[in-house]
């Protein structure tokens, strides 16, 4: 599927809710150490749009500066990675996993390689088990539905 605009998304809880306005480009993987911490995961996902074309449509994000260029955006109820902003552009990116389709977009770039775990590689061949039925059937999960009504 191709990146369009018009894509919505949000964080877990539904307090901060965006669509984009414009055709997200520039779609990354980055496993430098911000953004290692930043998602408490080995890597976080990006692609971004003209800050303009970042529409809140519930909420807005919290926001933490990482470093001297950047800020990074969360919601302040959930804790949900939402965006990353450089000071010096008109750009903003945001978490391709916050997406509610977070498959409309694939990476095209890896950048902070040398942070990357050596056991990232071998996570794709590990034995794979489906927990959606289990969460629906035992957990009653709370989190926001990838949509509004």
């Amino acid at each position: 599927m191709g990146a369009r605009a018009g894509l919505t998304g949000g964080c877990q809880c539904g307090a901060v809710r965006y669509r984009l306005e414009g055709e997200p480009t520039g779609a990354s993987v980055c496993y430098c150490r911000m953004c290692q911490k930043a998602s408490g995961g080995p890597f976080m996902a990006f692609a971004g749009v003209r800050l303009a074309e970042l529409v809140f449509t519930r909420g807005a994000p919290k926001t933490f500066v990482s470093s001297s260029a950047a800020e990074r955006g969360f919601c302040a109820a959930c804790g949900t990675p939402l965006t990353y902003r450089l000071f010096d552009r008109d750009r903003i990116s945001f978490t391709i996993g916050s997406l509610d389709d977070p498959g409309a977009l694939a990476p095209a770039i890896q950048y902070g390689v040398e942070s990357k775990p050596p056991w990232v590689e071998s996570i794709f061949g590990l034995p794979e088990r489906d927990i959606a039925i289990y969460i629906a059937a035992n957990v009653g999960s709370r989190q926001h539905p990838d949509h509004d009504d």
